[in-house]
């Protein structure tokens, strides 16, 4: 891979732990829209069967050739680029995000809002028209189901070990999933404060529960996203399109501390700013996605003619 791509394959992963820090927007989303999400699904389902075939065959001396058959699936060149741009994302927006959520939180929420719209441009332009009965279906079911999710009030939780555990299992699967923010998640069940907590004081026991508890859940749920990804593909993306517009009941501006939505008031023209803003954004993150992937597509049309024959 070249040294551009590598470096934008960086920023990618800069953008996706950023998003993670945010409650109500996915990082899954901004995979979605900056075109490495099936890659990063399908690399993540490799690793987990090469560490299954390395636990269960290799003890039985028959498991080496498929561990190394697996991990050569894995997009490294993806891989290794996203997790540099994540981690230190992650770690700087968890210091800078919560802040700014807690003394303007309408102007977030609108500037978000704007992003998760335009975002669903993505998933629609994936599923290959025309669009079935069913998968019509499919988006509504699931979004009338975020919908409801995402107006569940808060509680308070005591951060035992099992709960944080239990947690970040869940919240991983939001990880991964277009539309369903683990934060969100981690907030709706009190724990979000908690978790930002320890990442900004270092706290690496809470740290080492909560990796623990990841690694459980990406490795039950990420094999059956990979397979529903490669053999049912549309009414998959189908249901993330309705995810992702269900979940844009959590980013509207005006709710109450218990979720309860409300009409326009105070700041509605800075607010609205914003939300064009994150349309912008997100459609010129899109038009570049497009316009790389086409001169990607170019070069290796032009490679395949100039390439001679071998008779």
């Amino acid at each position: 891979m070249s040294l551009g791509g590598r470096i934008g394959n960086t920023l990618r992963g800069a953008a996706i732990g950023i998003a993670e820090a945010v409650p109500g927007i996915s990082g899954g989303t901004i995979a979605l829209v900056t075109g490495v999400y099936e890659r990063l699904i399908s690399s993540a389902g490799h690793m987990v069967s090469a560490v299954r075939a390395g636990v269960v065959d290799v003890p039985r001396r028959r498991g080496w050739a498929r561990v190394g058959h697996e991990l050569r699936q894995v997009h490294w060149g993806l891989l290794i680029p996203l997790a540099v741009g994540v981690v230190p994302a992650l770690l700087i927006s968890a210091r800078v995000v919560e802040p700014l959520l807690q003394e303007y939180p309408q102007q977030a929420r609108g500037l978000f809002l704007g992003l998760v719209l335009a975002s669903l441009m993505v998933p629609i332009s994936m599923v290959a028209r025309p669009w079935r009965g069913g998968e019509v279906l499919a988006v509504g079911v699931s979004a009338v189901a975020a919908f409801i999710l995402t107006g569940m009030p808060h509680t308070t939780i005591e951060p035992r070990p099992v709960i944080v555990f239990l947690a970040a299992a869940i919240a991983v699967c939001a990880l991964v999933l277009p539309g369903v923010s683990g934060s969100f998640l981690l907030l709706t069940v009190g724990l979000y404060e908690p978790t930002i907590t320890a990442v900004n004081d270092r706290d690496f026991g809470y740290l080492a529960v909560f990796g623990a508890g990841m690694v459980f859940g990406l490795a039950l749920f990420i094999k059956v996203l990979q397979w529903l990804l490669e053999h049912r593909r549309r009414i998959t993306l189908a249901i993330m399109t309705g995810v992702m517009a269900g979940s844009l009941r959590s980013l509207w501006p005006w709710q109450s501390d218990d979720r309860t939505l409300q009409a326009p008031g105070d700041g509605i023209m800075p607010i609205t700013g914003l939300f064009v803003v994150g349309i912008a954004v997100v459609a010129g993150m899109f038009v570049l996605e497009q316009r790389s992937v086409r001169r990607a597509a170019e070069l290796l049309t032009e490679e395949s003619y100039e390439r001679p024959s071998v008779r």
